[in-house]
C-alpha cells in the first residue's frame, strides 16, 4: 500500500469519500461468494475487503489520526472489554445473554464517550439496508429487555397489522405504505422469534423465482414460442414445468 499510495496516480487520489462506495460494492461481491457457497471466492473478496482495510489506514496516517496498529490495537481492546465472561467474572452461558451483554456494555462505553448521553439506537448505522436496519433495531431494544417473551405474540402483531393494512388498502387510504412497512417490521420481528434470517430468507426466494424464470425461458424458446406475446394461463404452465425440472417443489 505505501508504494502504491506513492507511485500509483490513482491509488495516490483516492479518500475516505471515493473509496466508500467501493468498499460497499466490495462487501456484496463477499456476500454473493457465501451465498454461492464458494469458498475459494470467499477467500478472494475477503483478500478484497482486506486490501480496503489497509487503504484506510493508510489514509489515517498520513492524516494523523490513526494507523494500522491502532485499528487493531483498538479493536483487540474492544473484544476484551466486550467479553467480561472470558477475560472477566462475568457469568454468560448462552449466546441470548452474551447479546444482551454486549449491548449494555456498549451502551455504557457510549455514555462515556461525550457529555451527551447516548441512546440504545444511536449505533445504528442510518445507512444501512432497511430489512438489515429493521433487524438490528429489534436486536439492540432486545439487548435492554424491550420485546415479546414468545413468537405467538409476534405472530399476533403480524395479523393485527395485516388488518390494518387491509383496512387501509379498502378506503385507498394515504397511510397505505405506512401499514405496509409495519407489517414487514413485525415479520421480520418474528423471523427473529423463528431464527430465520429475514434477508437471507427473502434472497433465497430471490434466487429461486430467477432459477425458475430463467427455466420457463429456455423451456418456451426451446418450444419456438414467444414469451411476450403467451397469454398468461399458457405462461403458468410453462411455469409449472420449470418448477418440477427444477425440483422445487409447490411453492
Amino acid at each position: 500500500m505505501d508504494d502504491l499510495r506513492e507511485g500509483c496516480p490513482w491509488d495516490r487520489k483516492q479518500t475516505f469519500e471515493s473509496l466508500r462506495h467501493l468498499t460497499i460494492e466490495e462487501t456484496y461481491e463477499l456476500a454473493d461468494s457465501i451465498l454461492s457457497k464458494d469458498l475459494e471466492e470467499v477467500g478472494k473478496e475477503v483478500g478484497d475487503l482486506m486490501l480496503h482495510m489497509v487503504f484506510y489506514s493508510r489514509l489515517g496516517s498520513e492524516a494523523g489520526v490513526f494507523d494500522a496498529a491502532d485499528v487493531l490495537h483498538g479493536i483487540c481492546d474492544k473484544l476484551v472489554h466486550r467479553h467480561p465472561h472470558i477475560y472477566g467474572d462475568v457469568e454468560a452461558a448462552t449466546e441470548e445473554e452474551v447479546k444482551a451483554n454486549w449491548e449494555k456494555i456498549k451502551l455504557k462505553e457510549k455514555g462515556t464517550d461525550s457529555d451527551k448521553p447516548k441512546g440504545v439506537l444511536d449505533g445504528v448505522p442510518t445507512s444501512l439496508p432497511s430489512m438489515v436496519k429493521a433487524q438490528r433495531i429489534q436486536e439492540k431494544v432486545r439487548g435492554v429487555g424491550f420485546d415479546w417473551d414468545h413468537a405467538g405474540q409476534v405472530w399476533e402483531k403480524v395479523q393485527e397489522e395485516l388488518g390494518e393494512l387491509e383496512a387501509e388498502v379498502e378506503t385507498k387510504s394515504d397511510r397505505m405504505a405506512d401499514e405496509f412497512g409495519d407489517v414487514m417490521f413485525a415479520l421480520i420481528n418474528y423471523a427473529r422469534f423463528l431464527d430465520v434470517n429475514p434477508d437471507e430468507a427473502l434472497e433465497r426466494t430471490n434466487r429461486r423465482f430467477k432459477s425458475r424464470f430463467e427455466e420457463m425461458e429456455r423451456r418456451i424458446a426451446a418450444s419456438g414460442g414467444d414469451l411476450a406475446a403467451m397469454p398468461l394461463e399458457e405462461m403458468d404452465r410453462h411455469w409449472d414445468a420449470a418448477k418440477q425440472a427444477l425440483g422445487q417443489g409447490k411453492a
